[in-house]
């Protein structure tokens, strides 16, 4: 087994700059790694990533009780069995199917609508600030049926939420911020479940109060968590999922040109990018037993970290794997979206990401959209994309050029 001093250190400034050689000097020749920093052994290669997060005797998710509760309270995320199972069950109808359809996908078109409306007439905007990052906290706060008023406020929240997670370094700071956040968000949406519960609506947080399987209802606190993790991990994976598939698309321009004319593409624009920029590049597991993987044995009760965005572009599992491709015929994109996914930025197994499909549904909504609204879009003059962060990745600033339309008339 390696130590870290022999491979690039993941918390280092080339590291953040560009982790993508690292991430092939670590498959090739150190797929297990211990980290002193991070206290936790290193994954890069697929079969040891997917692993770990399908086989969930071995690999446990008891890291979130340190990672996660402090900032969100006891997750479902955190939960195993049947008691995990139950709450999983309780959420799950909102994110597919009918209520998906129905219910929330006119509330996706409605606010992709109003976003682009305020710059579209304007020739240029930043994609990111714009658009990208506000969509799905937006999204998420008209699905529970809050004011619309309170957007950035949520905003805030999501911004802090995702800071305190990233926060591999420890930042003091970032940590305190995370901290008055739970305290602030529990103080907001505590009083609001409540009023659900006596008055209930045609929103998800009233069909989070009304749901019951075999007895099981959730508590006002499980709804808050579940509300609180809804906000982080949906808006931080679609955020980054929408600018960096519009950013690959730009850079590859008969593959943009491919996907403008022909819009059942986009599902596998957006799977492709899952795979080869994927938004969250860690997550971590806890190992219940000693664990053998490529390069060596994990012990029992280690925090072990799976880079998916290494894993992801694994020449054993994908040919040709820094490259982008739309067309590549190694990714299944019919199952991008479910638990028989083969990339892994939405995990495997049980702990699946529930909310894949609305993500799906944020990121073709928007796409569309976006190329329906603004003709001629391209990169701002003299603008170099490039991706930021660790823990999670994507491009922070996507500066626009297009020719100015009328706003729509809907």
């Amino acid at each position: 087994m390696a130590t870290a001093q022999q491979i690039p250190d993941i918390l280092s400034p080339d590291f953040a700059a560009d982790p993508y050689p690292a991430y092939r000097v670590m498959r090739e020749d150190f797929p297990l790694i211990w980290h002193e920093p991070t206290q936790s052994y290193v994954l890069s290669r697929y079969e040891d990533v997917a692993r770990a997060f399908k086989d969930g005797a071995a690999y446990t998710t008891d890291n979130y009780d340190w990672q996660l509760e402090p900032v969100h309270g006891k997750t479902i995320v955190q939960l195993s069995g049947r008691e995990h199972s139950v709450r999983r069950a309780l959420v799950a109808p909102a994110f597919r199917g009918s209520d998906l359809q129905e219910k929330f996908l006119p509330v996706i078109e409605r606010n992709s609508r109003e976003l682009i409306d305020g710059f579209r007439h304007a020739g240029e905007a930043d994609l990111v600030d714009a658009f990208a990052t506000r969509l799905p906290v937006n999204v998420i706060a008209d699905m529970l049926g809050l004011d619309k008023a309170d957007h950035d406020r949520f905003h805030g929240w999501y911004t802090s939420i995702v800071a305190f997670l990233g926060n591999l370094a420890a930042d003091p700071e970032v940590h305190a911020a995370g901290l008055r956040t739970r305290v602030e968000f529990a103080d907001y949406m505590v009083p609001i479940i409540q009023d659900r519960r006596r008055d209930p609506g045609d929103d998800l947080l009233s069909s989070l109060c009304r749901a019951e399987i075999d007895g099981v209802r959730m508590s006002d606190e499980d709804i808050k968590s579940f509300c609180s993790l809804l906000l982080s991990a949906g808006g931080e994976t679609t955020d980054k999922a929408i600018a960096s598939t519009l950013t690959s698309l730009l850079k590859h321009p008969e593959q943009f040109a491919a996907v403008r004319a022909d819009r059942s593409l986009i599902g596998r624009a957006l799977a492709e990018t899952l795979r080869h920029t994927p938004p969250v590049h860690m997550i971590m597991r806890q190992t219940a037993t000693e664990v053998t993987v490529s390069g060596g044995t994990i012990p029992a009760g280690a925090t072990v970290t799976c880079l998916i965005g290494a894993a992801n572009r694994d020449a054993d599992r994908y040919r040709d794997p820094d490259r982008f491709d739309v067309f590549r015929d190694d990714l299944n994109a019919t199952t991008a979206f479910s638990a028989a996914a083969d990339h892994l930025a939405f995990a495997l197994g049980r702990h699946f990401c529930v909310g894949a499909l609305l993500a799906k549904a944020e990121v073709e909504t928007g796409l569309n959209q976006l190329l329906d609204d603004l003709p001629d879009l391209r990169f701002a003059d003299g603008f170099e994309p490039r991706e930021e962060g660790v823990f999670t990745r994507g491009p922070t600033s996507l500066p626009v050029r297009f020719t100015p339309t009328a706003q729509s008339a809907t």
